[in-house]
């Protein structure tokens, strides 16, 4: 697929992720409908509409490409997916339901088992990011499109980094360390991915933990910005496999490369 095919679909699809964005805060503010999934992690009702809503688009604008949604079983048995969509309607499903604001709407364009395009929605924080190829990665602030690929870093000495949790793991700590680490914040969600390639923050690690859709589109953004995620043992990070089970991530921002 070329770039000019992957451009026309991701900006075919930001108008359904601002419509989604809405329909999820609005059924928040009428209040939630919640269930405890088979993995006892909650699903809401805001969670299988923004589901529906993305779905239908991107069928419309790739019929022929099959949808892996963490909100449906429909084709997840599939094995050796080369070319593939990855939703995740809302990543930080506890954050939506508490009312907070780190909570994302994603989707990802799997071609060759690598993340081409990727777009990221936080409703709440009106911050929407997307990419369709390298050098091509965006932020819309202010009714603008910055080139995520092409911002500075106010402090290139200063080693910041965001993490899933305040209780860090010792592995963990330890590529703090060997990346000269300077503070941590915790953050939730894919906004992780984001922040690291606008360069706000350099770096994440994370445990084997959480599946596919929950990362592929922030992995989008950021390589296409000009960062770099690898597993711990640094090899690159593909999808298709088996159960969409993560490995072990380490994200880099484009200065600490």
């Amino acid at each position: 697929m070329i770039l000019s095919q992957t451009k026309e679909i991701t900006l075919s699809l930001l108008d359904a992720f601002k419509d989604a964005g809405n329909v999820a805060l609005e059924l928040r503010t009428k209040g939630l409908k919640k269930e405890i999934k088979p993995d006892n992690t909650p699903v809401t009702n805001g969670d299988i509409e923004v589901n529906n809503i993305l779905t239908k688009k991107i069928s419309s604008l790739t019929p022929q490409i099959k949808i892996i949604s963490e909100e449906s079983s429909t084709n997840k048995k599939n094995e050796n997916l080369s070319n593939f969509w990855l939703i995740d309607p809302i990543d930080g499903t506890s954050e939506y339901i508490n009312n907070r604001e780190e909570f994302t709407i994603n989707a990802a364009l799997i071609i060759n088992k690598k993340p081409v395009v990727g777009v990221v929605y936080a409703p709440a924080k009106k911050r929407l990011f997307y990419t369709y190829g390298p050098s091509h990665a965006f932020e819309i602030v202010n009714n603008k499109e910055i080139n995520l690929s092409e911002k500075k870093k106010e402090n290139i000495n200063l080693i910041t980094a965001v993490s899933y949790s305040n209780d860090l793991k010792p592995d963990i700590l330890k590529l703090h360390e060997k990346f000269n680490v300077s503070k941590y914040q915790k953050m939730k969600s894919s906004l992780k991915f984001c922040v690291v390639a606008a360069c706000e923050f350099d770096l994440y690690v994370a445990e084997a933990r959480a599946y596919e859709w929950d990362i592929a589109a922030g992995h989008a953004i950021l390589e296409n910005a000009g960062g770099k995620m690898t597993d711990f043992d640094g090899n690159e990070v593909l999808y298709g496999k088996k159960d969409f089970k993560n490995p072990s991530l380490i994200l880099k921002g484009k200065y600490v490369l």
